[in-house]
Formats: C-alpha cells, sequence, structure tokens
C-alpha cells in the first residue's frame, strides 16, 4: 500500500443497527435502562442544582440519546452515537474507569453477585445453626462451595487488569485474551484490499473479555450481523454467530487496513462495542468486551514485510502479546 495519503479509507456511515453499544440487548441492559428512567425522575425532582450544573458544564449540541441527558451517566449505552458530552473534570462518575472491573460489566457483576454469594451466605447460617441429617447438611454444605466459586468466577471474568502495551514500531497487538485457536491465508478481502491473514480466539470464561485495538489507529466504520450463538471454539461461529466487525485503518503511513471481529459464543451473547467511525484510537486501547465466553478475529493484510509472532496453542493477552510484526 502506498505512503500517499490518498489511499487513506473514507469514513463509513454508521451501521443502523448500532443504535447502543450493545446491540443484542438483554434483561440487564432493560433493567439498568428502566433504572435510568426512575433516577432522571429523581434528580430532577430532588437535585435540581445538581441538573443545572451539569447542563452548564455539558459539552455539544446534539442529543444521540432516545431521552434526556442529564449526566454521563445518561450516555452509558450510547456512547457510540454522536452525543453531549463533559470534560473528564466535570464528570462525576469518571473514577468508575479507574476500577479493576469492566466498567460496561458493573452491572452484571453487581447482579450475579447477588444472585450467587446471597444464596450461599444465606444457606450457610441456616447450617451453622440448624441441625440437620449428615447427609443432607454435606450435600448442602456442596451447595454452598458450588454457589461461591460461580460467584468469584464471575468476578474474574469482569476483571480489568492494567496492561503494558508495547510500542515497537510495525507492531501488532492481541485484541483478546485467550489461546489461538485459526491462523489461516485469505486470498481477498474487499476492506483491505488484497491478500490478508486471519488470526482467530477463543477467549474462555476464565479469560478477560476486553477487547483493545491491534494498532493506533482510526475507526474507518463497523459492521453488525444477527446471527447464532454456537459454540466459539466451531469454524463456523465466525460465520453464523452474532458478531460486530471493525474495521479500522492505522493512523500513520502506510495507512494500513485491518479488521477486529467480536463473535459470540454459546455462552457470551452479549457484545459490547462503543466506538464510532471517526474516533481515533492508540495501540492497545479498549474499545469493548464480549460478556462470557466467545471469540475474537483479527484480520491483517499480508504483506512481504509481514511476520506472523504467534502460532495456534499460544495464549495471548489482549494489548500485550505482539501478534505480528510489519518489517520497515
Amino acid at each position: 500500500m502506498s505512503d500517499s495519503t490518498s489511499n487513506r479509507a473514507p469514513l463509513e456511515p454508521m451501521d443502523p443497527f448500532l443504535t447502543s453499544i450493545q446491540p443484542g440487548g438483554g434483561v440487564i441492559i432493560k433493567l439498568e435502562k428502566a433504572w435510568g428512567s426512575w433516577r432522571r425522575w429523581w434528580l430532577k425532582t430532588f437535585r435540581r442544582g445538581y441538573v443545572e450544573r451539569m447542563r452548564a458544564c455539558r459539552k455539544g449540541d446534539v442529543n444521540g440519546c432516545p431521552h434526556e441527558v442529564l449526566d454521563p451517566r445518561d450516555l452509558k449505552f450510547y456512547r457510540n452515537q454522536p452525543n453531549y458530552w463533559w470534560e473528564p473534570q466535570d464528570d462525576p462518575f469518571r473514577w468508575r474507569d479507574s476500577l479493576p472491573f469492566a466498567r460496561v460489566g458493573l452491572a452484571e457483576l453487581i447482579a450475579f453477585v447477588v444472585l450467587f454469594f446471597v444464596p450461599a451466605i444465606v444457606l450457610a447460617v441456616v447450617l451453622l445453626t440448624t441441625t440437620l441429617p449428615a447427609a443432607a447438611t454435606y450435600a448442602l454444605w456442596l451447595v454452598v462451595v458450588a454457589l461461591a466459586l460461580t460467584g468469584t468466577e464471575i468476578i474474574w471474568f469482569f476483571r480489568n487488569p492494567n496492561r503494558i502495551v508495547p510500542q515497537g514500531p510495525g507492531e501488532v497487538v492481541s485484541p483478546a485474551d485467550g489461546k489461538v485457536v485459526l491462523i489461516e491465508e485469505i486470498e481477498h478481502d474487499d476492506f483491505i484490499g488484497g491478500p490478508a491473514v486471519l488470526i482467530g480466539i477463543f477467549l474462555s470464561i476464565f479469560n478477560v473479555h476486553i477487547n483493545r485495538v491491534p494498532v493506533a489507529s482510526r475507526i474507518i466504520g463497523l459492521r453488525y450481523q444477527a446471527g447464532k450463538y454456537l459454540n466459539a471454539l466451531r469454524p463456523e461461529s465466525a460465520r453464523e454467530n452474532e458478531q460486530v466487525a471493525i474495521r479500522l485503518e492505522e493512523n500513520a503511513a502506510p495507512y494500513r487496513r485491518m479488521i477486529v471481529r467480536q463473535i459470540t459464543g454459546a455462552i457470551a451473547r452479549r457484545i459490547v462495542c462503543w466506538i464510532k467511525p471517526g474516533d481515533e484510537l492508540a495501540r492497545g486501547e479498549q474499545f469493548g468486551m464480549i460478556k462470557l465466553g466467545s471469540r475474537t478475529e483479527l484480520i491483517l493484510p499480508k504483506e512481504a514485510a509481514l511476520e506472523i509472532l504467534t502460532k495456534v496453542g499460544d495464549t495471548v493477552k489482549a494489548g500485550e502479546t505482539l501478534m505480528a510484526r510489519y518489517r520497515s
């Protein structure tokens, strides 16, 4: 590809199906939206001063949400739309970004912790204060342990560890945590404009599920595909499952085009992607996540300068593991 900026890809219109950051919906997002409606009523009724302060420091002149926007919390599910915004120092919820858990998964985290730990605690208290037959006691303690372990796994799943992102020229980092299950050549990819290499990564429920961009890039477009929820280890899942394809371009010459695909699995049925065409991200910067086990694919332009640095069976970390390098 030529170094000329004339070869830069034009921005694509936003996919009309991506009207929120979680196109597949879900029970939790419905509960959060209901909570948001009640919260806005409460703020307008009892905290008018706060609402006015937030309005005074609000930036932008477009509301891309289907509801009124009182503060940054109202933007949570519509960050991928042209919208109002606040400077970091004016955002009272900015501290949530520093939590060691995925911010977009906090509601699920709280719900699942309550769902598993509360019954475990109640059952444990009953067992400690009630005399039951030995067999029943043993069986119920197994239930307590199972509930506690499941709750702990949920907490582990939504973690958001810091990553040290390599900064070498031409380096491409992994877009996901997991295990490399596929490396294959593609004869021609329309977006990339030529031959390409596809690298498939399987994410188990024990992996971090936050996705990161492989290179410093500009987002050209996003494509959403509704679909099935096949096991993400099955090759056909890449074609048939629900997915979002992020089409991006390096933000420096030679402006290589790449694709990252977020693909659901049998357990993971919620893709989250909060970017939009025109956004510029640093190498290794977060752009979304897939909730509860899935697949991520990286498609790179095949060039003589391309050196693949991973192989099938390797365990990789998003934003940290080098997947490939384009030699100078």
